[in-house]
């Protein structure tokens, strides 16, 4: 994938992200008669720049794209002519300044659940919830699951793919829920219902491969040991590999899967290894000296061959789940709301302590998340979007000074005490609320330096 996909997908992203957060501000306090003197996606020198309407806001597309505002009309910015000052924001009533900060963060949230309706309709590719072999001294093979079975629920949620079972595993694991109920059907139709212990599992855990640190592996179709193809200049060809060979043992360990062999010659960075291989119908041995390469930090060996794959065995895995657009809307609705409490969740527990801040990501996690998905499909790209607006709905209502959130407090306090809070109370909130922001920052980008260097 190429770094400039990658920008290209973040800023897209950010595009929709920011100019929708923005327009919610705007839209509600045009309905509530504030004039609106500049929306901007961006910040710094504009790129773009136009004046529209009878108030003759000025639209504008900056070069730095990792924010945007909403200008109004408002005394503590500047000198109001007297004709204007209804429309001032700052001559509202508490209740409708509350409406139009709030806005944003509401529009994040209403986006979300567009993009979720968008790819429920368009249909969601994934893989068949067949378990593969159970990983050892796990949640899983403590509830005695076998290879094999299908996952048809967990809870009261119907699965439909591995996607579906992750995405509701991780929402039981956060929550460290000690039997969680799942349905399965087994190779001869039987239905199986278990508890799963969940209770075990520290959300830091949860970081990387959640299924397999639950005890979930994929089923893989079978692919046998015959090669398709020798790389030019490898190890296989050096050996005297060829196209049609069926390897059937390593250092006379009788070898029946694809998936027997790859961790043999992983495991042997130069170092050699004895073949016996099936070639027309003759049983010849042939010793191959793995090449040492390094592969996400690590040094493993590689011999440059590619195995035969029947591809239909894995179309046969593949699932599209669709929805009718009228059931999409209220699972695209259930889907915002899960994403919702599964953040505030995570946000509590980072909090607490119970979840390291190793966890938060900044822009360049972000962006390359972004290429992946959309490298991905539409469908994935989307849940992407939906997600990040998510996140940015949740980050924009904590009570932060300077971010929405903050200023929703303010609102609230002057609701409680009847007038607005001291000119010198908000300097020092945007003071505090500033450090906030560049601490939660320096810890983000520090993150995504750290995931840089160590893979």
């Amino acid at each position: 994938m190429s770094i400039f996909f990658t920008i290209i997908s973040f800023v897209v992203a950010l595009g929709i992200l920011i100019t929708f957060h923005e327009f919610g501000h705007y839209l509600v306090a045009r309905w509530n008669g504030v004039k609106v003197l500049r929306f901007s996606v961006g910040f710094g020198q504009p790129v773009f720049r136009k004046r529209i309407g009878r108030d003759q806001t000025e639209w504008v597309v900056a070069a730095i794209p990792l924010g945007g505002y909403v200008k109004m009309l408002d005394e503590n910015e500047g000198k109001v002519e007297k004709e204007d000052l209804p429309r001032a924001f700052n001559r509202q009533p508490v209740g409708r300044r509350f409406a139009i900060v709030a806005a944003g963060p509401l529009a994040n949230f209403l986006l979300a659940i567009v993009m979720y309706w968008f790819m429920f309709v368009l249909g969601v590719e994934g893989i068949k919830p067949v378990l593969g072999p159970v990983v050892p001294d796990t949640p899983v093979a403590r509830a005695n699951f076998e290879q094999g079975e299908t996952i048809v629920r967990i809870g009261n949620e119907p699965v439909e793919s591995w996607q579906d079972a992750r995405w509701t595993l991780l929402r039981f694991a956060v929550g460290r829920s000690s039997a969680v109920p799942i349905e399965t059907v087994n190779q001869n139709g039987g239905i199986n219902r278990r508890q799963l212990d969940l209770s075990g599992i520290h959300p830091d855990d949860l970081e990387g491969n959640v299924l397999g640190i639950i005890g979930f592996n994929l089923f893989q179709p079978e692919i046998k040991p015959v090669i398709a193809t020798v790389m030019a200049d490898g190890a296989g060809e050096r050996a005297g590999i060829r196209a049609g060979d069926e390897i059937l043992a390593v250092n006379d360990r009788d070898v029946y899967s694809w998936i027997e062999f790859v961790p043999e010659v992983q495991q042997s960075p130069e170092q050699p290894l004895i073949l016996d291989i099936l070639r027309d119908d003759q049983v010849i041995t042939l010793t191959v000296t793995p090449d040492s390469v390094v592969d996400n930090g690590k040094t493993v060996g590689r011999i440059g061959i590619m195995p035969e794959i029947d591809q239909s065995l894995f179309d046969e895995m593949r699932v599209m789940v669709t929805y009718p657009a009228g059931e999409a809307v209220i699972i695209a609705m259930n889907k915002t709301w899960e994403t919702t409490v599964l953040t505030l969740s995570m946000l509590s527990k980072m909090i607490t302590g119970d979840v390291s801040w190793k966890n938060v990501s900044g822009p360049i996690s972000i962006a390359d998340y972004a290429g992946q998905s959309a490298q991905m499909g539409l469908a994935s790209y989307l849940a992407f979007l939906a997600l990040i607006s998510v996140s940015l709905g949740v980050l924009n209502l904590l009570p932060i000074p300077i971010l929405d959130g903050g200023h929703l407090m303010y609102y609230v306090i002057e609701i409680i005490k009847g007038s607005p809070v001291s000119e010198k109370t908000m300097i020092i909130g945007q003071k505090v609320g500033l450090l906030m922001l560049f601490t939660l920052m320096t810890f983000a980008i520090y993150n995504d330096i750290h995931r840089l260097v160590t893979g």
